[in-house]
């Protein structure tokens, strides 16, 4: 069994919240990274204090309030399936905050931490204000949705992206890395992908390698399954007749977004 795939825990937190998935550096090779995705039914609520963590708060699908004990933002999300391909409303909110998330409806969110300690105001990111960008040609496309990039000013580590794949392309591709605090060339920043499929009893093929393949694990990867990528290349396949959704999380001791692509597959970017 993979060390780098993780199927979920499904753990009942509280009345109407239920944990899908947890990710952090207890049980996965990550020192930047930590993840939470719950399913929260209409009414409940999820609270929690960030001790020494930022958060951006991800409502995948269904509507939810999201608080930090100051200010309250209401009817967030713009959803019922991630694969309407529209952007959805976030939160971000800084260490020392605490947390309180109410579903007004059935409602899916990720949670997105990176340690920290720096005090940054609470931010609503607004669908609108999600950057949209089409990247790839021939069977390299993909819809890409950034939440939080490198520029941003509202986080100090988080980076936040969406990226909706259609069947029969790659995506994540060229293979490209970046676990290399070599700026500004590289830069050192792990990442994760929570993934979803369309229909739900599709996969998708992800492989995560190094160069010297000391680390080389190819993987299927199922609705609601993460996969963790400490280091190395990272390509994502999709079969035809199902489309691919995942949510990327990425931090480091630098919030700097620079990859170096594989060279024995760059030549592809130069393709006419």
């Amino acid at each position: 069994m993979s060390h780098l795939k993780y199927q979920g825990v499904a753990e009942k937190l509280s009345e109407g919240v239920t944990l899908l998935q947890k990710i952090d550096g207890t049980n996965a090779p990550l020192n930047y990274i930590e993840a939470k995705v719950l399913a929260m039914a209409t009414s409940s609520e999820y609270q929690e204090i960030l001790e020494k963590k930022e958060v951006c708060v991800v409502v995948l699908t269904g509507k939810v309030m999201v608080s930090d004990s100051q200010q309250t933002f209401a009817h967030l999300g713009t959803r019922k399936s991630v694969f309407e391909k529209i952007p959805t409303d976030s939160v971000y909110l800084s260490a020392g905050e605490t947390l309180t998330i109410q579903a007004e409806t059935d409602a899916k969110v990720i949670l997105c931490y990176a340690p920290s300690e720096k005090k940054l105001p609470t931010a609503l990111i607004k669908a609108t204000d999600n950057q949209i960008e089409h990247r790839g040609i021939y069977q390299n496309q993909r819809l890409v949705h950034t939440i939080l990039s490198d520029t941003s000013p509202v986080s100090e580590k988080l980076l936040v992206v969406e990226v909706f794949t259609d069947g029969g392309n790659w995506s994540s591709y060229p293979p490209h890395k970046h676990d290399e605090d070599n700026l500004p060339n590289e830069s050192l920043l792990e990442e994760t992908y929570y993934h979803e499929m369309d229909p739900s009893q599709g996969f998708v093929f992800q492989r995560v390698y190094t160069d010297d393949r000391s680390l080389d694990e190819t993987m299927t990867v199922e609705n609601g399954e993460m996969v963790v990528v400490p280091k190395g290349y990272h390509p994502v396949a999709v079969p035809d007749g199902y489309d691919s959704y995942y949510l990327n999380i990425m931090a480091g001791p630098i919030k700097k977004w620079q990859f170096k692509n594989d060279v024995a597959h760059e030549w592809i970017i130069d393709r006419k």
